[in-house]
C-alpha cells in the first residue's frame, strides 16, 4: 500500500485546516485527485470542477462537444473592447497513465511532503498551468482590473493521447472561430535553472506502424524472408538514413513490437511501431520519401528481399506543420510577453519543443502561440514516475500570469482592428 500522509504540512487527501496553506495549493491539490487518467479520463469530473470554479469567477463558461464524449470547456473574461482580437490560455484536461509500484506516494492523492514538493500525476503536465491561470484571473478581478481583450481560458480533453478528439477537432469548430484569437499561451516544461523555457515552435510527431510479412514455418526450421528479419533490418535502415539519424535533432525511438502465437511457430507477420520527433528545420517532403542507404539496397539486391520501402505502413498521426511563432521585438505579442517577463527579472530560454502540444494545432490555423509554463529549479517529470511540483514554484507562477497576462490583455489594437 503506498502511504497516505503528507509531512508535517498537512495530510495526504485531507483538506489542510485554515491558515495551513494557500488555497490556491488547496485547489492544486484538489485537481490533481481527479483522475483524468487514460484510458478512461473522468472528463464529466473536470468538467464540473470548472463550472464550480466559473461560478466562483463570475464568469459564463460554455461547453463545446467536439467529439462524443470530448467537451471543451471555456470560461470567458469580456474585454472592454471585445472586438479586439482575444488572449487564449489554454490548458488540457487529461493526464497519463501511471505505475504505482514506482510512486512514492498515491499519484491521486496530491501528497505534499515536508519539503512542499506535491506529488501528483499532471503536477507539471499540466494541472499546474490551468490553477495558475484561474488564481491569476481570480486576483485581478477581485482588484478590480479589466483590459480591452478579451480573455478565454480553454480546457481541452484528448491532448495525451494525440488531440485528435480535442484541439485537433475543436480548431475547426466554429465555436472555436467565434474565440477571434489574437494570441494564445499553452503548456511549456519545468527548467532546472533559474531561469524559464518558452516555446515558439516544436517539432513534428510521427506515430508510426510497419507492418512486415514473411515465410511462416516451424519454430525448429530455417525459414528464409521471415517477419523477424525484415523487422530486424527496418532497424538497420532507421539507424543508417540520414534523414532519421538518432540524436539531438531527430528522434526515433521504437515502441512498440507485435506479433507470434507460439514458441514454436514462425509467424507469418510483425508490427513494429515508432515514434518519431522531427524538427521543423527538417525537409518533410524529403523524410517521406527517402531513399534508403546504398548498403541496404545491396542487401536487398543479394537476398531477392522485399525493399522495405515497399512494406505496408500506417501512420496514426504525422503532422506536418512547421509553423513558427514571431520571437522578434518587433512582434507586438512577443514584446507583450518578454518585456514583462525581463521587468519581472525573469530569464527567458527559447526553444523548439522536443515533443508536441496542442499548440502545433493553433499555430497550424495561421494563430501566433507560446508554450510556457512557469516552473524554474524544478526537474522535467513529465510522464516520469513521481511527478511533482514544490508549492513555492507553483505559487510563484501565478504571480508571473498576474503579470503576463495584463500585459497580454492589453496590446494595443493592431493593424486592421483599428
Amino acid at each position: 500500500m503506498l502511504p497516505d500522509k503528507d509531512g508535517p504540512n498537512g495530510g495526504g487527501g485531507v483538506q489542510n485546516g485554515p491558515g495551513t496553506e494557500d488555497p490556491s495549493v488547496s485547489l492544486f491539490r484538489e485537481y490533481l485527485r481527479l483522475k483524468t487518467v487514460h484510458p478512461e479520463p473522468d472528463y464529466d469530473a473536470a468538467v464540473r470542477f470548472l463550472e464550480r470554479i466559473a461560478e466562483e469567477l463570475a464568469l459564463p463558461m460554455k461547453k463545446v462537444e467536439v467529439c462524443p464524449g470530448r467537451v471543451v470547456a471555456i470560461i470567458t473574461w469580456v474585454g472592454s473592447r471585445p472586438e479586439l482580437k482575444s488572449v487564449v490560455l489554454n490548458s488540457h484536461t487529461d493526464v497519463v497513465p501511471v505505475y504505482e509500484e514506482h510512486w512514492k506516494h498515491d499519484p491521486f492523492a496530491a501528497v505534499k511532503d515536508e519539503h512542499g514538493n506535491i506529488y501528483g500525476r499532471g503536477s507539471q503536465d499540466m494541472k499546474c498551468v490551468t490553477i495558475q491561470y484561474i488564481e491569476a484571473i481570480r486576483r485581478l478581478k477581485a482588484a478590480g482590473k479589466r483590459f480591452s481583450r478579451t480573455i478565454h481560458l480553454t480546457f481541452v480533453p484528448d491532448e495525451e493521447v494525440g488531440g485528435h478528439k480535442g484541439m485537433e477537432t475543436f480548431v475547426k469548430h466554429p465555436e472555436f472561430q467565434k474565440l477571434n484569437i489574437g494570441f494564445a499561451l499553452d503548456e511549456g516544461l519545468a527548467n532546472p535553472t533559474n531561469a524559464y523555457t518558452v516555446f515558439y515552435g516544436e517539432r513534428n510527431p510521427w506515430w508510426i506502424t510497419v507492418r512486415c510479412p514473411g515465410s511462416p514455418g516451424h519454430g525448429s526450421r530455417f525459414v528464409e524472408n521471415t517477419a523477424a528479419e525484415k523487422l530486424v533490418s527496418v532497424f538497420r535502415m532507421l539507424n543508417t538514413n540520414e534523414c532519421f539519424t538518432l540524436g539531438d535533432v531527430t528522434t526515433v525511438n521504437m515502441t512498440m513490437v507485435k506479433g507470434g502465437v507460439a514458441y514454436n511457430v514462425i509467424p507469418a507477420e510483425m508490427d513494429v511501431s515508432f515514434d518519431l520527433r522531427i524538427p521543423p528545420t527538417v525537409n518533410l517532403m524529403r523524410a517521406c520519401s527517402s531513399t534508403p542507404p546504398k548498403q541496404y539496397q545491396d542487401f536487398v539486391k543479394e537476398h531477392n528481399r522485399t525493399p522495405l520501402n515497399l512494406l505496408p505502413f500506417s501512420a496514426l498521426q504525422k503532422h506536418m506543420d512547421q509553423n513558427f511563432t514571431s520571437t522578434e521585438e518587433s512582434d507586438p505579442w512577443w514584446h507583450a510577453f518578454s518585456s514583462t517577463c525581463k521587468a519581472m527579472n525573469v530569464t527567458l530560454q527559447k526553444e523548439i519543443f522536443p515533443a508536441a502540444t496542442d499548440s502545433r494545432f493553433i499555430r497550424e490555423e495561421g494563430l501566433p502561440a507560446i508554450g510556457f509554463s512557469p516552473m524554474n529549479l524544478t526537474p522535467i517529470l513529465l510522464h516520469d514516475h513521481n511527478e511533482y511540483l514544490n508549492e513555492q514554484v507553483f505559487l510563484r507562477g501565478i504571480q508571473v500570469y498576474e503579470r503576463l497576462v495584463p500585459a497580454l490583455a492589453s496590446v494595443p489594437p493592431l493593424s486592421g482592428e483599428e
